[in-house]
């Protein structure tokens, strides 16, 4: 991001000049990247966005019309329901297909909410809660089956479980930057698949067709009016080139281990209530708890003040997934890890909850 602020500064595709020919270049290589990434059907239908929210979105408002009914599971964070709920109220029909206690979610119960005019499904890939990992290849199946489209939120997976858009059948993928892939805030995007067409959600200038007040009809320019966030770009590029030496399979090896540890630990200390899947191969690094009958909120504020670990407490923005967990109205504290992450903070973690656990008593 440095280098682009010092060396280039140029808006990709507005000028014939050679930085802006060198912004438009790197703009290129991050999609193709991401599209290799996700192996989505070409780099031309990875559009760039502001954050999964604006992705998802982007993906509701431009392929939904009145009369379309939309299946969602139990477990959706608010950048699902509240579009839903607004398309709700001009004629689209949702259904809403109920997770288990630990928020996982049964493929036939899918299957019973299919009607005649569904036209999408669309799941997380896992809970922004308990990290529960909801089964999307076997979903994919289902609306295969139907002739219904499948879209994946993978907000909490993208850079943690290697996905691939076209061996598993999704037909739109929205995904944000700053978490797992390691970019800035500000980056995200929509990958569609080879045989779909939404509308744009915003129109104005993209740099191209500038002879015409039409909206241009080709991808990715049809869908990304406005001057792209070249700088954030910038920086998920490189945060998608490091992940790649890496290697996304060790990310999610590495997270299932550290929350496994944590999770037993948890299990040691008297008065903790942990939620989601005991088994860590069903989650990725994200775990949420609750001690006795303390506020997540003190139990928040205390991990910072006296132990400086940062959590969420709260709903999280998923008041349908709490709900479902049980938790709706009180929260819980939610710990994550990352490929950063090491079994020494996850220690440090669980010395931390244990006193805060004591000091109840």
């Amino acid at each position: 991001m440095q280098d682009y602020l010092e060396n280039c500064g140029g808006s990709p595709g507005r000028a014939g000049h050679g930085k802006a020919l060198a912004a438009a270049r790197m703009v290129y290589e991050v999609r193709d990247a991401l599209a290799t990434l996700f192996n989505a059907p070409s780099p031309g239908r990875l559009i760039f966005t502001k954050n999964a929210t604006e992705a998802i979105n982007l993906l509701l408002f431009g392929f939904l019309n009145s009369g379309d009914h939309v299946i969602v599971s139990s477990m959706e964070h608010n950048a699902v329901m509240r579009p839903l709920r607004e398309l709700e109220t001009r004629g689209v029909r949702l259904s809403v297909a109920p997770c288990d206690g630990c928020g996982r979610l049964d493929p036939d119960t899918v299957r019973r909410s299919l009607r005649p005019d569904t036209r999408l499904i669309l799941v997380l890939h896992a809970s922004n809660i308990t990290g529960t990992l909801l089964p999307i290849g076997e979903i994919a199946a289902v609306a295969r089956a139907a002739g219904v489209r499948f879209a994946v939120d993978v907000a909490q997976t993208a850079g943690v479980c290697p996905i691939d858009m076209q061996a598993v059948g999704i037909d739109f993928l929205a995904f944000t930057g700053h978490k797992s892939l390691g970019g800035p805030q500000g980056t995200g995007g929509l990958a569609l698949g080879a045989d779909v067409d939404i509308r744009p959600l915003m129109f104005g200038g993209t740099g191209s067709a500038s002879e015409s007040e039409i909206q241009p009809d080709f991808l990715p320019d049809k869908l990304e009016s406005g001057t792209l966030n070249a700088v954030g770009i910038a920086g998920l590029g490189a945060a998608v080139a490091d992940l790649a030496q890496f290697g996304v399979a060790n990310v999610l090896a590495h997270d299932q281990k550290l929350i496994g540890l944590f999770r037993d630990g948890l299990r040691e200390i008297p008065g903790v209530e942990v939620y989601g899947p005991a088994n860590p191969r069903e989650a990725v690094g994200v775990l949420s708890l609750n001690i006795g009958d303390l506020p997540c909120e003190e139990v928040g504020v205390r991990l910072e003040r006296d132990f400086g670990i940062l959590t969420r407490t709260g709903l999280h923005c998923a008041p349908a997934a709490h709900r479902t967990l049980g938790t709706f109205g009180r929260g819980a504290v939610r710990f994550s890890v990352s490929r950063f992450s090491t079994e020494a903070d996850i220690q440090s973690a669980l010395a931390a909850v244990a006193q805060l656990a004591r000091s109840r008593c």
